[in-house]
């Protein structure tokens, strides 16, 4: 199920703040998808473990 990007931000004030985190391989504009255990890239397949 796909999360609509608003979802992906919070309201600070007159601000909007982004919740998640670009992907470093793919750069701006592609987020990564938080699981339980890591992050990953839907674009490129770029993927972080949680300690």
């Amino acid at each position: 199920m796909a999360v609509k990007r608003s979802g992906c931000y919070s309201v600070e004030g007159d601000r909007a703040v982004l919740q998640k985190r670009h992907c470093p391989r793919c750069g701006p504009g592609v987020l990564m998808a938080e699981h339980g255990d890591r992050s990953a890239c839907g674009k490129c397949g770029y993927t972080e473990f949680k300690k």
